[in-house]
């Protein structure tokens, strides 16, 4: 039997050769990151790239000089200069020490105002690059709740609801109030907007505009469970006809979403088709945010100000030291049957109460978390 005489040779060319019988297969690869359909994930790509181009600055140079200093410093050059007592040079950690320092200031200076410019929690104060926000516009309104191992969206604005399907009209803000029934999961729509935590009995929230016609994949990009896979939708950027023709269809569906049926969806299930209901329960995202929607469960957010007021050395029965909890009922939706708040219901504080420096939010006192931009 014959053997190559390159044996070695055809070893070392096997590794590059099947690397790049890859490249045709990239071809078909849609860079969505960093050709996204919405404004917000747009400026995230001009910081993305920005970012990558102020790091090769440094990373580029130190390449190339390290292929240069091997080459000219190799032990079989004799003409090269060797200085065995050398140990400094003022120049040299100039250059050394000021370049990556400058590179640091510029990256910390963009991250500073990009973080705050593209929180995810700031409502939106332009379209696109050329177009504001017209003063008086209606964000559309879409609460998600995370499931095992789907997501449900409720437009409150249109009593619709639908599973792991979703549509909102080009150039509209939208703003998204996030939660989850069981497990932390992480909301990620790449063509929108950055990546935002849903987790249980707490509220996030995500802004963004889509600008241009088409269908988007949204995922979970958090691990949650055997399902996990399974747990994705579409997002279809319509024009204002077609998405009335969309909110027009999930309401033809004749479903209704009320607790009975919340809980139903909420069991653990794998690969759910799309479902559309065309009338849902009002306040039914609430009572899934303070995790209540099961009838006799006490919600979470009245749960945490019971326990507040004992720790506070109040009376829950009576009020704030031992004064009569009417009056403290200052909201008509906080009073009971006789007219008198009840423990549970008692108002939320203003802003510049305990609640505020312990991270809860004073609307309902719920507790706000962490954005993932």
């Amino acid at each position: 039997m014959k053997t190559s005489p390159f044996p070695k040779a055809r070893r070392r060319m096997r590794a590059p050769a099947a690397l790049a019988g890859l490249f045709p297969l990239l071809g078909g690869c849609n860079a969505v990151v960093l050709n996204p359909a919405g404004d917000v994930a747009s400026q995230q790509a001009d910081l993305v790239i920005l970012a990558t181009v102020l790091m090769l600055l440094i990373i580029v140079p130190v390449m190339i000089m390290t292929v240069l200093f091997a080459r000219k410093y190799r032990a079989s050059n004799t003409e090269a200069d060797y200085h065995p007592d050398w140990e400094h040079s003022t120049q040299l950690e100039l250059m050394i020490w000021s370049a990556p320092l400058l590179i640091i200031i510029a990256l910390g200076a963009v991250t500073w105002t990009s973080t705050h410019k593209l929180d995810p929690y700031h409502p939106l104060e332009r379209l696109s690059a050329d177009k504001p926000v017209s003063a008086g516009v209606q964000p559309l309104e879409v609460q998600v709740v995370a499931m095992d191992w789907k997501y449900l969206f409720i437009y409150p604005q249109y009593g619709i609801a639908t599973v792991n399907d979703m549509a909102a009209p080009l150039d509209r803000p939208i703003r998204f109030h996030l939660t989850a029934s069981r497990v932390m999961t992480d909301f990620y729509i790449p063509a929108l907007a950055g990546q935002v935590y849903a987790m249980p009995s707490m509220e996030t929230q995500l802004n963004g505009v889509i600008n241009k016609p088409g269908e988007y994949n949204g995922f979970n990009a958090n691990y949650s469970g055997e399902g996990f896979n399974w747990m994705k939708f579409k997002l279809h950027g319509l024009d204002d006809a077609q998405f009335d023709q969309w909110i027009a269809k999930a309401r033809q569906s004749g479903n209704t979403l009320g607790r009975v049926a919340y809980l139903e969806l909420d069991k653990p299930s794998k690969a759910v088709p799309v479902m559309r209901f065309g009338n849902v329960t009002p306040g039914l995202y609430k009572l899934a945010l303070n995790n209540c929607v099961k009838p006799g469960t006490m919600c979470v957010a009245d749960e945490m100000r019971k326990n507040m007021a004992t720790t506070a050395g109040v009376n829950p029965e009576s009020g704030a030291m031992g004064a009569p909890m009417a009056m403290h009922a200052d909201a008509a939706d906080k009073t009971g049957a006789a007219g008198t708040a009840t423990p549970e219901a008692a108002p939320a504080p203003v802003d510049n109460s305990p609640l505020r420096g312990a991270g809860l939010s004073p609307a309902g006192a719920m507790p706000h978390a962490p954005a993932n931009h």
